[in-house]
C-alpha cells in the first residue's frame, strides 16, 4: 500500500491526525511531517521530501496545502495522489499576514501557551467554538511547538500559486469544511477547477479543523485515494 504523508497546518503537530486514525486502513504506512522548520514554503518543501519515502500519497492541511503543492512542483514524480484540506491558492489578505506579525513580534519570551482561544474557537464549527477538549487540544499542539515556530510560522510568506495549478498532474481530492470561517468555499472551488481531474468534497458539521471536527468523514473522503 502507498504511504500517506501528513502535513499539518499552523501551530498544530502530529495531534491534528489522533481522531481520524483509527477509521484509516490499519495496514496503511503513515508518515508525519513536521512544518517546524524552515522559513518559507519551499524550505519546508524540501525538508518534508528530504524525510518521506520515495513515493507516496500527500495530504496537506491547511498551511500544509501550500507546502505539499510545492512538494508536487519540486517532485512530480514521487507524488501519486494529493489530497487538499481546508486550503487555498490565494495568497494571504494583507491585513491578516500583518495582524501575524505584529502577533509574533508581540510575543514576550518565555514559556509559549500557544494560540489564543478566541483564534482558536475561529478555527472551528460554530457549535463547537466552546468544546473546551478541542480547545485544550489545539492550545497544546502550540504549546509543544513554542515560541520560536510561532514566530516563524507567523511570519511566513505564503503566496498565491493560483496560475501554477493547472501544471499538477497527479489525481487530486481537495476538501472544504462546509463552516469553515477562515476559508472560503469559493477558494476551495479555485482549487479543484485550477487542477485537471481534481475532485471537491464538501464536509459537513466541520469548520476550519475538519481532521479533529469530522475526522471519520475525512477519511472516507480519502479512501479512493488510500485504494491500492
Amino acid at each position: 500500500m502507498m504511504p500517506l504523508v501528513l502535513l499539518p497546518g499552523y501551530m498544530l503537530d502530529d495531534a491534528l491526525w489522533d481522531a481520524m486514525l483509527p477509521h484509516l486502513p490499519p495496514d496503511l504506512p503513515l508518515h508525519f511531517a513536521s512544518l517546524a522548520e524552515g522559513d518559507s514554503i519551499a524550505a519546508m518543501a524540501l525538508a518534508v521530501l528530504a524525510g518521506c519515502p520515495q513515493q507516496f500519497n500527500l495530504l496537506g492541511f491547511s498551511m500544509g496545502g501550500y507546502v505539499a503543492r510545492e512538494m508536487v512542483r519540486l517532485a512530480p514524480q514521487r507524488v501519486k495522489a494529493l489530497a487538499l484540506v481546508a486550503t487555498s491558492s490565494r495568497a494571504d489578505p494583507p491585513l491578516m499576514a500583518e495582524q501575524r506579525g505584529k502577533a509574533a513580534r508581540a510575543t514576550p519570551r518565555g514559556p509559549f501557551r500557544g494560540l489564543g482561544r478566541a483564534a482558536i474557537a475561529q478555527s472551528l464549527h460554530p457549535a463547537n467554538a466552546g468544546n473546551e477538549a478541542l480547545l485544550a487540544q489545539v492550545r497544546a499542539m502550540g504549546e509543544r511547538l513554542g515560541r520560536e515556530v510561532f514566530v516563524r510560522q507567523s511570519l511566513l510568506v505564503r503566496s498565491a500559486d493560483t496560475a501554477q495549478l493547472g501544471g499538477i498532474a497527479c489525481p487530486t481530492l481537495v476538501v472544504h469544511g462546509a463552516d469553515d470561517q477562515l476559508r472560503s468555499l469559493g477558494e476551495a472551488q479555485e482549487l479543484a477547477q485550477g487542477i485537471p481531474g481534481a475532485r471537491l468534497q464538501v464536509i459537513a458539521g466541520a469548520g476550519h479543523l475538519v481532521p479533529l471536527e469530522q475526522p471519520q468523514l475525512l477519511a472516507q473522503a480519502l479512501a479512493p485515494m488510500l485504494a491500492p
